[in-house]
């Protein structure tokens, strides 16, 4: 086969879709190169930017580095450029820094926000449909909001607290959602009243998030204005201005922010590429994503306008873009490997719109409503499927990290309580007495007449074979049954040495081995060899942990393994129900107590930072390189 050049532009959910699935079709065919032309080095997951508008995520919560996305795709190239031409005669695509020739070319270059030509809007309103915009708005907020707490101008102050977002849609209600949980944080950082922040959404249509069943949508509706939103309906915007809005009855509305989220147009980029347009300046293509002009030529994602799918194509969603991304791939598949392609079939599993951390409403697999609490963990299932089926695995542990476990002022769905800034100071202490705990109770088997060393056989493995025991540790595995049935005051604890007074009378967890677990035993320790070999060797195993756990080495999984040993122990006849404070303890200590005066300080950056570079190598924009 001669060589095959495909040539996708644009890192969005549909390019980066297409991309994925033409590296993993081809991905023993070395005849088949495949380049991926961006003008970022990193995805950006459009979906919540309105977290990084508001400052409830940082930055790299949204930005997907290609670099890792692709790691293991041999047979991808990523350029960071911006594309400047496509000549489709002589297939080539001119970027700032290069040129690159196509056998086959996909167009993923997305949507930008499309004010209508409502005047003002360019000048002195803020679109949110890129990182840079959302940097923008939120920069702009925090500067408003601390300039108006020293405004002594009544009219400019309020002028200056009322922020309004325009479009019903779901980029618009979540962005207001946002901002009802910013409010509170804005104010108390900047001394005012939370009363005194105006937040407006503005509608021009007679009802919002049109997506939704009516119901979902007047419950979200309902849930905004019982938090103090003015929503707006059948109201819209004929002008914007420096410190005001006009509205089409000719009533004006004083405001310093107009975030504009009303609607979405092609990117302007690709007008000069000749192709044919239709809505929004999408280019129209056929039920394959194919271009009708040029058929090496494939349009996916908000870019397109799939004319087998009605005059609106399909809808400028997440879902509708990897499957047009999808589609286009396998069309440009089909038709190196000489198949019969298949169409575009969209099918759709449904909508959720989060109104801030703790409250959505969701409408999936057609017949399932949720709304609240239940909905807000739906959304984060359905935004950790997505990172699951990628195969992004370090993206799954970062959107853990900045949603749930990372975030501030408990904008999460679990109002902070997940939250890793808690100070770990104060649990050293208990780190070392846990750990401490275990090394005594190891000390007992290690020395002395009690030696698990000496060739005696002690529970459970007495239980199992009675008959090739030790003198000794049949007299052990006796006492310790005789400790149980006649519960003594006074007796001896076998996991550890401890007395109990005043009456007070130990119980175990399991007087005997369940069934079930004498039989895994019997299997995996057949004879007596093995079980002293066992005893031994889970003696030093337990030191070990005692160890890393009194040094804070490994401690997560240190403290996760000691639980482990808890729950053998337990079925093992050999643990006592006064002792189970133990896995509470670690699990406790598995929230990062080896960070503080401890050795998980050093070694577990060092481990990410090592081991993020074999694994994804040297991440780092490649701009300017061709």
């Amino acid at each position: 086969m001669a060589e095959k050049n495909i040539v996708v532009v644009g890192a969005g959910f549909a390019g980066v879709a297409a991309t994925r699935r033409l590296a993993k079709r081809f991905k023993k065919n070395h005849d088949v190169h495949i380049t991926l032309i961006d003008r970022h080095s990193y995805m950006t997951y459009m979906t919540e930017l309105h977290e990084v508008a508001t400052d409830r995520v940082p930055l790299e919560a949204v930005q997907y580095d290609l670099g890792r996305l692709f790691a293991h795709k041999k047979n991808v190239e990523l350029v960071t450029d911006d594309v400047t031409k496509v000549d489709h005669d002589k297939n080539v695509v001119t970027t700032a820094h290069g040129r690159y020739n196509y056998d086959y070319l996909v167009l993923a270059m997305g949507a930008e926000s499309n004010d209508f030509g409502t005047p003002g809007v360019k000048e002195h309103g803020f679109s949110l449909w890129s990182m840079e915009d959302a940097v923008k708005i939120k920069e702009h907020i925090k500067a408003t909001v601390a300039a108006a707490a020293v405004e002594h101008d009544p009219a400019k102050r309020k002028a200056m607290l009322t922020f309004v977002v325009v479009g019903g849609g779901f980029t618009g209600v979540e962005t207001i959602g946002e901002m009802i949980d910013w409010r509170p944080i804005l104010a108390k950082e900047n001394k005012i009243d939370p009363s005194e922040i105006t937040l407006i959404l503005d509608e021009a249509v007679p009802t919002i998030l049109n997506m939704l069943d009516r119901k979902d949508a007047d419950l979200a509706l309902r849930f905004m204005r019982k938090q103090g939103v003015d929503v707006r309906t059948a109201t819209p915007i004929t002008e914007v201005g420096p410190d005001y809005m006009t509205l089409k009855d000719g009533s004006h509305v004083p405001t310093n922010t107009v975030i504009w989220t009303a609607g979405l147009k092609a990117n302007t980029d690709t007008s000069d590429f000749d192709m044919e347009q239709g809505r929004a300046g999408r280019l129209i293509t056929n039920e394959f994503m194919q271009s009708n002009q040029y058929p090496n030529t494939y349009v996916a994602g908000d870019l397109s306008l799939n004319t087998n799918e009605g005059d609106r194509g399909t809808p400028q969603i997440v879902e509708a873009a990897e499957q047009t991304g999808d589609a286009a791939a396998e069309h440009i598949v089909a038709t190196i490997n000489g198949t019969t392609p298949k169409p575009l079939k969209s099918s759709y599993s449904g909508f959720v719109v989060s109104i801030g951390s703790h409250y959505s409403v969701a409408n999936v697999f057609g017949s399932i409503h949720l709304s609240g609490w239940f909905g807000t963990i739906m959304k984060h299932m359905i935004n950790l499927l997505y990172f699951f089926t990628t195969f992004a695995g370090y993206y799954i542990f970062q959107y853990s990290m900045h949603e749930f476990f990372r975030n501030r002022h408990g904008r999460n769905p679990f109002w902070g309580h997940l939250s890793r800034y808690g100070n770990v100071l104060w649990s050293v202490p208990a780190r070392i007495f846990y750990a401490s705990m275990w090394l005594v109770d190891c000390w007992t088997k290690v020395q002395g007449s009690g030696s698990w060393f000496n060739g005696k056989l002690r529970l459970p493995f007495t239980w199992l074979y009675p008959k090739v025991t030790t003198s000794g540790a049949s007299e052990a595995a006796g006492t310790a049954k005789k400790a149980v049935e006649t519960a003594s005051t006074t007796p001896t604890n076998e996991f550890f040495s401890l007395s109990y007074d005043y009456g007070k009378q130990p119980m175990m967890i399991f007087k005997h081995l369940p069934k079930w677990y004498e039989s895994v035993t019997k299997f995996f320790i057949p004879n007596k060899e093995t079980a002293l070999f066992m005893q031994e060797f889970m003696t030093i195993v337990e030191i070990g942990l005692a160890l890393c756990i009194l040094f804070g080495l490994f401690t997560w999984l240190a403290n996760a393994v000691t639980i482990g040993l808890v729950v053998v122990f337990c079925l093992s006849g050999m643990f006592y129900w006064v002792n189970m404070w133990m896995p509470f303890m670690a699990l406790a200590l598995m929230n990062g107590s080896g960070r503080a005066f401890g050795l998980d300080f050093w070694v577990v950056p060092w481990l990410q930072k090592h081991l993020g570079h074999w694994w994804y190598g040297d991440l780092k924009s490649i701009y300017g390189n061709h």
